[in-house]
C-alpha cells in the first residue's frame, strides 16, 4: 500500500456519512491499497492520545463503504497493523448490499450522445474536473435514478450544483442523507441541528450552449444590477419552487428549509448576477455618490422588480414568506470549480496552467467595488490562501438568512459558509474565509504561454 496526500484522502472522505467531520480524531497519516479498491486513516485521539483506524473500500459499482473501523488502540505502529490487514489488498470488490441499486457509471452513455458541456471532460485539461465529478457521483448517498443520464445530457448543471452542495455540506462535518425525493438533502450537525435543502437553478428562458457560448455582459445602471431582469429570473425561479411547499411536507414541517440556488440563466452570469440576488431578497441595493468629497456606499430601496408585472421585491422584507429560512448561492458553481479543488490539491497536469483572476470582497466599511487578485491555482501562494492548504468547496458559499423565518437556520448548521443577516436593522456578514470571493474567472493555457493579466479581462 502507499501513503495518500491529504487531499487525495479528503476528496474520498465526503462519501464518509459525516464527511469531514472527525470529531476528537482526526486523521494524522492515511493510506491507500496498491490495487486502488481500499483506503484508509489512521487517527488519534486528541484529547486522551489513543489510536485508531478507518478503513473504506470499493463496492462493485464503485461506491466507497465503510467496512472497519476502531479506536482505543495503544500505538499508531499497532493501528497500521491492523489498517492494513482491513484494506484487504488484492481481494474483489465488496459486494452490493441487499436491496441497493447498482449506481451506473457516470461514464458508460449507454448510446445516449452527450451534451457538449459533458463532453468537454474528456479533453486533457478537464481531466481534474471529471475525477472530481465522478467522485462527488459516487459520493451521493442516494442520488435519483436518471443522475447519470441527466448530467450525460441536457441537465448537467443541475446535477453538477447537487454535487457540489454535496461536497460543501461534508466538508463541513454534515451528516448528509437523501432520505425522500424531495427536498434533495436532509443535512445535520453534530449538535442535532438539522435542515431541508432543495437545490434549483435559475435558467434562461431559451437554452443556449454553454460550451463556447459568448459572455454576457452585466448592467451597469445600479437599479438595473440590483432589480432588473436578473433580479426578476432569480424571483421567478424562486418562485416556481416555494409554490411547491416543500415545507408542508410531513418530513419538513417544524424545520428549517433552504433553497440552494445557482446561476445560469446567461452565459457567465455568475460573474454578475450576485447584486440582484440580494436586491430580489431584500429589496435594497446600494449606489456609490460622492458625499462631502468622498465616495461612499448611499443605500436603495426597491418595492417592486424593474418589470411591467410589478413583481415584488424583499422576499425576505417582511412575513409573507416564513415559510423559507434562508436561500444558500454560490457564484462557483461550474466546471471551473472542480478543476481548480482538484489542481490547487495536486498540481495542474503537465504542460498546462491554471489562472484565476477576479475580486476579493473589500470589507472596508462603504466598499462597493472588489479587489483585484491573480494567482496560479497550483502555485504555494494561492494554496497559502486556504487553512486546509488547497481550495475548499465552500470558499464561495454565501446562506442570506430570513429574518422573519419560522424555523430559523442556526449558524452552526453551516459554520464554514459566509453568512448574511440583519442585525438591528443593518445587512450583516459573516466570514470564516479572511478572502471571499465576489467574482472569478479561470482561464486554461499551455505553460509556456505568458499567464493572463487581471487588467485584460473584461466582464
Amino acid at each position: 500500500m502507499r501513503e495518500l496526500p491529504q487531499w487525495e484522502f479528503s476528496v474520498y472522505a465526503l462519501s464518509l456519512p459525516r464527511g469531514h467531520g472527525f470529531g476528537n480524531r482526526p486523521p494524522v497519516s492515511v493510506w491507500r491499497s496498491d490495487d486502488g479498491l481500499g483506503c484508509g486513516a489512521i487517527t488519534k485521539d486528541i484529547n486522551i492520545n489513543d489510536f485508531g483506524f478507518l478503513v473504506m473500500r470499493r463496492r462493485v459499482d464503485q461506491v466507497w463503504t465503510v467496512i472497519a473501523q476502531s479506536h482505543g488502540l495503544s500505538s499508531k505502529s499497532e493501528a497500521f497493523e491492523q489498517l492494513a490487514v482491513a484494506l484487504k489488498e488484492g481481494q474483489p470488490p465488496e459486494p452490493m448490499p441487499l436491496s441497493t441499486l447498482m449506481r451506473p457509471a457516470l461514464y458508460d452513455l449507454k448510446g445516449r450522445t452527450p451534451s457538449d458541456i459533458f463532453k468537454l471532460l474528456t479533453r486533457p485539461s478537464h481531466i481534474p474536473a471529471a475525477w472530481i465529478l465522478n467522485q462527488l457521483y459516487l459520493a451521493l448517498p442516494k442520488p435519483d435514478r436518471n443522475w447519470a443520464s441527466d448530467c450525460q445530457t441536457s441537465n448537467f448543471h443541475t446535477r453538477l450544483w447537487e454535487a457540489q452542495l454535496l461536497a460543501s455540506f461534508r466538508e463541513q462535518g454534515l451528516i448528509v442523507t437523501q432520505p425522500f425525493e424531495s427536498p434533495d438533502f436532509r443535512i445535520q450537525n453534530k449538535l442535532g441541528e438539522e435542515a431541508w435543502v432543495e437545490a434549483v437553478t435559475a435558467n434562461p428562458t431559451l437554452r443556449y450552449n454553454h460550451v463556447n457560448a459568448p459572455r454576457s455582459v452585466g448592467p451597469t445602471d445600479p437599479d438595473d444590477i440590483f432589480f432588473g431582469k436578473a433580479a426578476l429570473r432569480f424571483a421567478k425561479t424562486i418562485g416556481s419552487k416555494l409554490q411547491r411547499q416543500y415545507d408542508q411536507l410531513a418530513h419538513v414541517t417544524g424545520k428549517p428549509f433552504m433553497l440552494a440556488i445557482a446561476d445560469f440563466q446567461a452565459s457567465a452570469s455568475m460573474l454578475w448576477s450576485r447584486e440582484s440576488l440580494i436586491g430580489y431578497l431584500y429589496g435594497e441595493g446600494a449606489r456609490q455618490e460622492e458625499v462631502e468629497g468622498q465616495l461612499q456606499a448611499v443605500p436603495m430601496k426597491a418595492t417592486y422588480l424593474l418589470d411591467s408585472s410589478t413583481f415584488p421585491a424583499g422576499l425576505f422584507a417582511d412575513d409573507r414568506h416564513s415559510e423559507i429560512s434562508a436561500i444558500i448561492f454560490s457564484n462557483a458553481c461550474s466546471m471551473a470549480k472542480l478543476n481548480r479543488v482538484a489542481v490547487s490539491g495536486r498540481g495542474a497536469p503537465e504542460g498546462l496552467r491554471y489562472t484565476r483572476l477576479g475580486q476579493f470582497f473589500d470589507r472596508t466599511p462603504g466598499a462597493l467595488k472588489g479587489i483585484p487578485f491573480c494567482f496560479d491555482v497550483a502555485s504555494k501562494e494561492y494554496r497559502g490562501l486556504w487553512p486546509h492548504g488547497f481550495e475548499p468547496w465552500c470558499a464561495e458559499l454565501e446562506v442570506f438568512h430570513n429574518s422573519f423565518a419560522r424555523c430559523p437556520v442556526s449558524f452552526e448548521l453551516l459554520p464554514e459558509a459566509t453568512h448574511w443577516f440583519d442585525q438591528n436593522g443593518e445587512k450583516v456578514c459573516n466570514s470564516v474565509y479572511e478572502t471571499s470571493i465576489l467574482w472569478s474567472q479561470t482561464h486554461i493555457q499551455n505553460a509556456d504561454d505568458p499567464p493572463p493579466r487581471l487588467e485584460d479581462i473584461v466582464i
